[in-house]
C-alpha cells in the first residue's frame, strides 16, 4: 500500500511541476489584453475630444470670419455681403491664435467655410503601432443681415 502511495504522491509532484508557471503566462496575457483595451478607450476619448475641440475652432473662425462685412457695398448699393479678403484673413488669425491647422474658404457672398484638422498623439495605441489620432471638421457661417433674413448660398 505504501508503494501505491508513493507512487501517487510522486505523480501528483510531477503534475505540480508541469502546471508549475502556467498561472502566469495566463495572467500576462490577460493583463496586456486589458491594457491594451484600456489604452483604446482613452485614445478614442481623445479622439472625441479632439473632434469636439476641432468642430468648435471651425465654427468660432467661420464666425469671425462672417463678422466682417463690405462697408463700401453697403454703403453705396445698401446690401450687406461678405468682405472676402478681410473675412479670410479673420478665419485664418483665428485658426493662428489658436493653434490650428486648417483652411477657410468663402462660398458665395454671404457665406464663410471653414476646415480645421486637429492630430494628438496616441498615448497607448502606440504600443501597437497607431502613434496618431486625426480629427477633422467643417464649419459654414452664414451672413445673415437686417429684415431680409438669411441669405443661402
Amino acid at each position: 500500500m505504501s508503494a501505491i502511495t508513493s507512487a501517487l504522491s510522486r505523480a501528483r509532484g510531477l503534475a505540480q511541476q508541469s502546471e508549475r508557471g502556467s498561472v502566469s503566462v495566463f495572467t500576462v496575457i490577460i493583463t496586456l489584453v486589458v491594457l491594451v483595451f484600456f489604452g483604446a478607450v482613452v485614445d478614442f476619448e481623445q479622439v472625441l475630444e479632439a473632434r469636439q475641440d476641432a468642430e468648435t475652432a471651425a465654427q468660432e473662425a467661420a464666425r469671425a470670419g462672417t463678422g466682417h462685412v463690405d462697408l463700401d457695398h453697403a454703403y453705396m448699393r445698401g446690401r450687406f455681403v461678405v468682405d472676402r479678403r478681410s473675412a479670410l484673413r479673420a478665419a485664418r488669425s483665428y485658426l493662428r491664435a489658436g493653434g490650428y491647422s486648417g483652411t477657410a474658404t468663402t462660398t458665395g457672398a454671404h457665406t464663410i467655410r471653414v476646415h480645421v484638422t486637429i492630430t494628438r498623439p496616441a498615448r497607448f495605441l502606440s504600443l501597437i503601432g497607431i502613434s496618431a489620432l486625426h480629427a477633422d471638421a467643417d464649419a459654414t457661417a452664414n451672413l445673415t443681415t437686417g429684415v431680409e433674413g438669411p441669405h443661402q448660398p
